[in-house]
């Protein structure tokens, strides 16, 4: 792996996942100087407070810089305002990766937004994050030990090797993977679980409020685990939902379709069936 040290990064979007990048390039020392950008006047105001950048701004044609390296780390609804923005923002050979949940939708809006020639995009997936939101929240290890999935759009093996080199510095296992393979793996894996996650704690809320009480008071590791998954921001989850929803729907109906089958074994006594599932 190449030590290669970048002099100036941006990292778009300063909460959980952007934050813990900062920390991460500063404990690992890839970077010379960390830039933020974010349009939250109060991410802005943690951030500073946090020391963990060398300055933040709250729009990008406040800045007169130029950078090597760029985060995004915004909400896929985010995608297509920044790109417009970058597109006519570099003016120097820039690289580009992002963090987005969903990479059929990335590739379509970099796609229909980026033509300059200065700009190298690698799509990627770090599997990390938390039930909490925000820069306080960040931390360096949030990577460690993790998967981070690329998707690339063109075979640029200079691009491939020099992104997957820093999450790799980050701690994390890099794979390639096609972007629509991508999204239907992370339909099962990660957005149905999550969906279901507020369904039961929605259910639970809705339950008489002395049946609620006692579902909180006798709630075991699982139903807390489904507690801590709804507590996720409901933002992100949103545009997960919108820009995979195709792959959630058909994993969802096979989901559904097997749940049907345990309901009738429930109903019918099928002691077997469950025992073998």
């Amino acid at each position: 792996m190449n030590n290669i040290t970048y002099n100036s990064v941006l990292i778009i979007g300063m909460g959980l996942i952007g934050s813990s990048i900062a920390r991460a390039i500063n404990e690992k020392k890839i970077a010379n100087k960390i830039y933020g950008l974010d349009n939250n006047k109060t991410i802005i105001k943690k951030t500073k407070n946090l020391q963990i950048v060398e300055d933040i701004y709250e729009n990008l044609e406040d800045i007169s810089l130029q950078f090597d390296l760029i985060f995004i780390c915004v909400p896929l609804s985010s995608y297509k305002n920044i790109f417009k923005k970058l597109n006519n923002f570099i003016k120097e050979p820039t690289l580009i990766t992002d963090v987005g949940s969903t990479k059929v939708s990335v590739i379509n809006d970099y796609k229909s937004l980026i033509d300059n020639n200065k700009i190298s995009f690698l799509p990627a997936h770090p599997i990390a994050g938390l039930e909490k939101s925000g820069p306080e929240h960040g931390f360096a290890k949030l990577f460690y030990n993790r998967y981070c999935i690329i998707t690339p759009i063109y075979s640029d093996k200079k691009l491939i090797e020099a992104i997957s080199n820093i999450w790799k510095s980050f701690g994390m296992t890099v794979e390639i993977m096609d972007a629509e393979r991508h999204d239907r793996v992370l339909a099962m894996t990660s957005h149905i679980p999550q969906l279901i996650a507020y369904s039961v704690v929605g259910t639970a809320t809705e339950l008489e409020t002395q049946m609620k009480d006692e579902v909180i008071k006798y709630s075991a590791a699982g139903f807390r685990d489904f507690t801590r998954l709804a507590g996720s921001d409901p933002i992100m989850w949103r545009d997960v939902y919108e820009k995979n929803k195709e792959a959630v729907l058909e994993m969802l109906s096979l989901f559904s379709e097997d749940l049907l089958t345990y309901q009738k074994a429930i109903r019918n006594n099928d002691l077997k069936f469950l025992e073998e599932q």
